[in-house]
């Protein structure tokens, strides 16, 4: 499509792999008025989520639960063992203080847009299935539900229904991301074809703040900073990351002098947040405070820096000690953001600002699980749309995917005993992956000219018209 920045002219990685199907696309492209870019990039999410079921499937048969297939064939999900430890699979409502209930099963240890959603899909799960009888299950302890063949079969259909969800979702939000920059539809199909979506997008339901935060981009580079705000609203009532973009859009207001633009986009997100998080705290306030004391009460856990430092010094941190240090590190770096895109050439780009604000806080946090990638996935491939840095990123991400679960399986221990230290290493290696990348997104705030989004693709059409046969990539 005219206008477009044509992959094979702006990536190395992408033109030098073009070779193999007649080079980079020159003047003479054959062009399909169906095949559009948007287009691609949304099969291109459809297929990359499909692989990600794929890779799910050796669980499935034993429901998630049967032996180790979901350390050793690494296809764990949080999914089918909340739809029975949490009550789903008797319509169990995340925020009552029903006595018995309560008794019955844990709290939902997640913020009100991840418990709706859950629920939601449990109700849609159970008609389904032809709205099965609850007082049959009431009878019964959570073992026995968890037991029963009939309820195991109900469970994989309650994947099913949110696999298709998030599909849904990831489709959605690769096409908000490559409706971000018109010239750079292209750069979606980083977030589409990424492993890490394919390997952790069934984990959990994070991919329903990540579907947010790429509406928060589309609407913020549509000058629209009321929806941006309510979009980053509704992505903080899922997860907590997407409030750290307000810092973002912080500095390019200040640097815009558009404080009208900022009080917008806060107007928004505190509105949404509240409305959103209302009826549960209505419901019980109890039960709405629990994902605020769970995280509080955690201590250093799994894929974290803390948790190398506390294994390997064998030191027993507690949680008050971890969460002041972690929030005291995450404010040095937000400070460090701040200043770099306050004193930068050029204001920065919004996903520059926010992925690193981002990134910040999850490597000073006390818990890094394997899907937390997909949180900086949609900033990342915006913020530094080249495949060889991607990958890079990423294969830090695939270590640590493939290393988590061995350790989990016990396939780490040592067989005199102890720390699995390769565990602490995967670890370090997928942060010094990250700050990699961190490292180029500050260049290029620094050098605007380095920037790959600012600066012309180095491919000229007249110059590559000599290849009239090239092929579309």
């Amino acid at each position: 499509m005219s206008g477009h920045v044509h992959p094979t002219h702006d990536d190395p990685v992408v033109a030098g792999l073009s070779e193999s199907v007649g080079g980079p696309a020159g003047d003479r492209i054959g062009r399909s008025r169906w095949w559009t870019p948007l287009r691609v990039v949304v099969l291109m999410a459809a297929v990359g989520f499909a692989l990600g079921m794929v890779q799910k499937a050796p669980c499935v048969e034993g429901t998630w639960s049967e032996g180790d297939t979901r350390y050793s064939a690494m296809c764990y999900s949080d999914l089918p063992f909340l739809y029975t430890l949490r009550g789903f699979a008797e319509h169990t409502y995340p925020y009552t203080d029903d006595a018995e209930t309560r008794d019955r099963y844990e709290s939902m240890e997640y913020p009100v847009g991840i418990s709706y959603w859950a629920w939601a899909t449990s109700r849609v799960t159970h008609w389904l299935e032809g709205s099965p009888d609850l007082d049959e299950r009431y009878a019964r302890s959570v073992g026995e539900l968890q037991a029963d063949p009939d309820i195991k079969r109900e469970t994989r259909l309650y994947v099913a229904v949110n696999a298709l969800g998030l599909a849904l979702l990831t489709i959605l939000s690769a096409w908000l991301l490559a409706k971000v920059n018109p010239r750079r539809p292209w750069d979606a199909a980083i977030f589409a074809l990424s492993p890490a979506l394919v390997l952790t997008g069934l984990i959990n339901w994070d991919l329903l703040a990540v579907a947010t935060v790429a509406g928060a981009l589309w609407a913020w580079a549509r000058d629209r900073p009321l929806l941006t705000g309510v979009l980053i609203g509704l992505g903080t009532a899922v997860k907590l990351f997407p409030l750290f973009l307000l810092g973002a859009i912080l500095v390019i207001c200040l640097r815009r002098r558009r404080l009208d633009h900022l009080g917008a986009v806060v107007f928004g997100g505190l509105a949404t947040w509240l409305l959103v998080n209302a009826p549960a705290y209505l419901a019980s306030p109890t039960e709405w405070k629990v994902f605020w004391s769970f995280n509080s009460d955690r201590t250093a856990d799994l894929g974290s820096v803390w948790l190398v430092i506390d294994q390997a010094g064998d030191l027993a941190l507690s949680a008050s000690t971890i969460n002041a240090w972690s929030w005291a590190f995450f404010a040095l770096w937000c400070g460090g953001v701040f200043a770099l895109g306050m004193l930068a050439p050029t204001t920065p780009r919004f996903t520059q600002l926010g992925f690193l604000i981002v990134a910040g806080f999850l490597l000073v946090n006390k818990v890094y699980s394997p899907q937390y990638v997909l949180w900086l996935l949609p900033l990342a491939v915006l913020a530094r749309p080249r495949w060889r840095d991607q990958l890079v990123w990423q294969a830090g991400e695939v270590l640590y995917f493939a290393t988590v679960w061995w350790y989990l399986g016990g396939y780490l221990e040592p067989a005199g005993g102890g720390d699995a230290g390769f565990y602490w290493v995967a670890i370090v290696l997928r942060m010094a992956c990250e700050l990699y990348l961190v490292a180029l997104v500050v260049r290029d705030v620094w050098r605007p000219e380095r920037d790959p989004v600012e600066r012309p693709a180095s491919g000229d059409p007249q110059v590559m018209s000599t290849r009239s046969n090239a092929v579309a990539v």
